[in-house]
């Protein structure tokens, strides 16, 4: 999964290495996980829905309510929930997206607001978010113009763009919530620890492919449940995730499902 996002924490680079070899900017990684397809996958990184067709899509909608992050005194974890086109096959090569994130510093939670045109880098928002808050979301693209729009619904606030991207990826949209990624100066990356976020439930899931527009499960295209898993032994693409994140069964209105936080058990 290539969601690809960089997330402006310089304590998230000092999880994945030493802080002489640290990057100040770690990014949230490529789909890490089995190849993409229907049915069920697992992934070091993603967990969510992603829905693909032979057709490129032009938009993807959805909303989630802002989950509040579990903090302790000892770790720093990191945790992103957005919607998106691209970066879901292996063969990937960029992502357009926005969302949120819910991390841990210190004993402290932060929420922030993003979008990012992979492989541009992310760009932080100045709008604010808080635990409970519903965010909506649309990332469109007309040829090589990406509109993105984020609104925080609670509040108000949006946030409506109109990007020039060379070359989108339009092979897929999913929903996602994803553990993110740390690289040290030599580009060796690994999954950072997944903040406890406990369930965060997504809503108002459509995507539109040639003008028609559906819902996760419409049958227009083939639709894969995306499993995190914290523990996988992958030497290729190290994880310190440290958790798992499951999501649920679309809800029967198609469009609606919920991730949630796992510990690890023995």
């Amino acid at each position: 999964m290539k969601s690809l996002l960089s997330l402006l924490v310089c304590a998230a680079a000092l999880s994945a290495g030493s802080a002489s070899a640290a990057r100040p900017e770690p990014l949230f990684a490529i789909r890490h996980g089995l190849e993409a397809g229907a049915g069920t996958e697992t992934s070091t990184n993603w967990a969510g829905y992603a829905v693909t067709h032979r057709k490129p899509f032009t938009s993807v909608t959805g909303r989630w309510v802002q989950p509040a992050a579990t903090c302790d005194q000892l770790s720093s974890t990191y945790s992103a929930f957005w919607v998106g086109l691209g970066g879901f096959s292996t063969n990937s090569f960029a992502v357009e997206q926005t969302g949120t994130l819910a991390n841990c510093s210190a004993g402290s939670p932060s929420y922030t607001a993003w979008y990012e045109l992979y492989p541009k880098t992310p760009v932080m928002l100045r709008i604010a978010v808080r635990p409970g808050d519903t965010l909506s979301a649309t990332v469109s693209v007309s040829k090589k113009t990406v509109a993105i729009r984020l609104k925080n619904v609670t509040t108000g606030k949006r946030f409506t763009k109109k990007l020039q991207m060379t070359r989108p990826d339009l092979g897929s949209a999913e929903w996602v919530t994803e553990a993110p990624s740390g690289c040290d100066y030599a580009g060796n990356c690994s999954t950072l620890p997944l903040t406890n976020f406990g369930t965060v439930a997504f809503s108002h899931a459509t995507a539109t492919v040639k003008g028609h527009k559906g819902r996760i499960s419409d049958p227009t295209w083939s639709e894969t449940t995306i499993e995190l898993h914290g523990d996988l032994n992958d030497p290729g693409n190290p994880s310190q995730a440290g958790a798992n994140a499951i999501p649920g069964e679309v809800g029967p209105d198609g469009g609606s499902f919920a991730v949630t936080w796992q510990q690890l058990t023995p």
